[in-house]
């Protein structure tokens, strides 16, 4: 199972995505969020983006300038603001006027409408699972799922979102999915037996869709210069 060889502070970000998602108002954890928590770790791979000016107020701001605080930012978070706003929309404008109109609870409701919904079942409709058999099922999910323990204390940052989650799982994405599944590319790349906060690195600059590749750019950051730095650390640390 690729959780097995995460190294403990791999773990870590892993872990933090979680906090910061939560506490940002978010239901879902992008990369976006891995390239926060990260970032904000004591390690080599944080310090060279740090260096390269990617920093976690940095990485915040543009998080929430792009998809915003709290209920309903998925709405909006694939959508250009700087392109929209050279024809004259403002997003906070337009989610300023949605709430005013129809309710704060509005966007969560239409979020829940949009990403919530279950997909029907091409089966037909499922059938009633007994109790003690449901139990069963739930009782071996949990435990082939992997424990994720934080070696440190859940991390501040510079929003709040106002009723932000206290608790419980938040999905991650398919493209943070899919960033956490090519840290095993990069780790066989460099004959590493583990996966580490440079494989974490590694794969999240390389990305080439989402959130990540506008966050670098608005930093005035290049990953194929943060690429060449971060191995050129590791490589003199080895």
């Amino acid at each position: 199972m690729m959780f097995e060889r995460f190294s403990p502070d791999a773990r870590t970000v892993v872990v933090h995505t979680q906090d910061h998602a939560r506490r940002l108002g978010h239901n879902h954890v992008g990369p976006e969020h891995l390239l926060l928590a990260l970032v904000s770790l004591d390690q080599p791979a944080s310090a060279v983006l740090r260096e390269h000016g990617v920093t976690p107020e940095g990485v915040e701001e543009e998080i929430v300038r792009l998809v915003g605080l709290g209920a309903g930012s998925r709405l909006f978070g694939t959508l250009n603001r700087d392109a929209l706003a050279s024809v004259g929309i403002d997003i906070d404008a337009v989610r300023a006027r949605i709430e005013e109109s129809f309710g704060p609870e509005a966007l969560a409701r239409a979020d829940s409408a949009v990403h919530g919904g279950r997909r029907p079942s091409r089966r037909g409709p499922r059938r009633a699972v007994p109790t003690a058999l449901a139990r069963h099922w739930h009782r071996r999910r949990a435990a082939r799922r992997p424990v994720l323990t934080a070696a440190a204390a859940a991390p501040a940052g510079l929003y709040q979102a106002a009723g932000a989650r206290s608790g419980g799982h938040i999905r991650f994405s398919p493209r943070a999915k899919e960033s956490l599944a090519n840290t095993v590319r990069e780790a066989q790349a460099r004959h590493d037996s583990y996966i580490g906060v440079e494989h974490l690195s590694l794969s999240l600059i390389t990305m080439t869709s989402g959130l990540v590749p506008s966050v670098l750019s608005a930093l005035g950051a290049s990953a194929p210069a943060l690429r060449t730095a971060i191995t050129d650390r590791y490589r003199q640390a080895s």
